[in-house]
């Protein structure tokens, strides 16, 4: 079904780079997008990106890389972003071709800071562009393990099962299992949500809190997500599926998690600045928490843990403190 179809992959990260070698098993071109001069030519040359993913070998007579961001949407049937989210309305404003007759799908796992809109929304909501042409990809699945080629499994997302379809059967392969959903809103909201609770997670590490703690919390942040998501988007939905509980847990106990490593940063003492900084990457939790926060203002949804990671985050509070009364809350 996919053959006749052209995919275009925006964005340079580790998650477009992992898209890009799962979209080029199955496909015999796609169009590639990112800003970064260096790193296209570096691929031309060396067949793998020198930034991200490196040990990812790619056929580049499968690749059209591009640093134009227009000739990419231009080429494609189906286009996939894949860059943080804090980024994603800057790139945007690039555009001078039309999204309208495009089938968006979105791996970006956060909240666009300029509209605190999920990404779905966003495009929904300021480009008119119908839900059933807008997907969501999700896990769990880390971009580190996709490029090992050890199993993964991804959740595709759309309001247009056919849509899931297609983008799920052409990501599949030997290590890649996919699978649809018509969460399209819940989904999103899980992928954004427990980057907080990774967070967490790594705050805790970093405080000196064991294994134990960390599963109650785990436990306690799969029933907030519940709350949450169910304010948001109330629909019949197990939050006990890989989509959800899957990809909190992964992201929460993974040695390859961004967020899980910031926190454990901010655990151990680190400032929010000096942690980006040491990091070079881009937490997507920072960002989904404050929006979070901004957003259950309306919803009322009981959520310690993201009240407690906003407190640390952006109120300045203490961590060892904030945690110690946030272990008198969890059950």
């Amino acid at each position: 079904m996919s053959e006749n179809l052209k995919f275009a992959v925006i964005g340079g990260g580790s998650w477009a780079t992992a898209i890009a070698k799962m979209l080029c098993v199955n496909l015999s071109e796609i169009a590639w997008y990112m800003r970064n001069d260096a790193a296209i030519e570096h691929i031309q040359k060396y067949k793998h990106n020198p930034n991200y993913l490196s040990s990812v070998e790619f056929d580049t007579a499968k690749l059209k890389l591009t640093n134009n961001i227009n000739e990419a949407v231009e080429y494609a049937d189906y286009v996939i972003f894949a860059i943080p989210s804090a980024f994603l309305d800057a790139e945007l404003k690039h555009l001078t071709v039309s999204l309208s007759d495009k089938i968006i799908f979105s791996a970006i796992k956060g909240i666009v800071p300029e509209t605190s809109l999920i990404v779905g929304e966003h495009f929904h909501i300021q480009y008119d562009i119908p839900y059933y042409n807008i997907g969501v990809i999700t896990g769990p699945c880390h971009a580190e393990e996709v490029a090992l080629e050890r199993l993964s499994y991804l959740t595709i997302a759309c309001g247009d099962p056919a849509k899931a379809k297609v983008v799920a059967t052409t990501l599949s392969g030997n290590y890649i299992k996919a699978k649809i959903s018509d969460d399209i809103i819940g989904t999103e909201y899980a992928a954004m949500l427990k980057n907080i609770y990774a967070i967490a997670a790594g705050i805790a590490h970093g405080l000196g809190y064991g294994d134990n703690f960390q599963s109650v919390m785990m436990s306690n942040g799969i029933r907030e997500m519940k709350k949450f998501i169910k304010k948001v988007h109330k629909m019949k939905r197990n939050i006990n599926d890989s989509a959800y509980l899957g990809d909190l847990l992964v992201t929460g106990y993974s040695v390859f998690s961004r967020n899980r490593m910031f926190g454990n940063m901010i655990g151990k003492g680190y400032t929010v600045k000096s942690a980006m900084m040491e990091m070079s990457m881009v937490a997507e939790g920072y960002y989904a928490t404050k929006s979070a926060y901004k957003l259950n203002q309306g919803y009322g949804a009981k959520t310690p843990i993201i009240d407690a990671v906003y407190a640390i985050l952006y109120e300045g509070k203490d961590a060892k403190t904030v945690f110690k009364k946030l272990t008198e809350s969890l059950d």
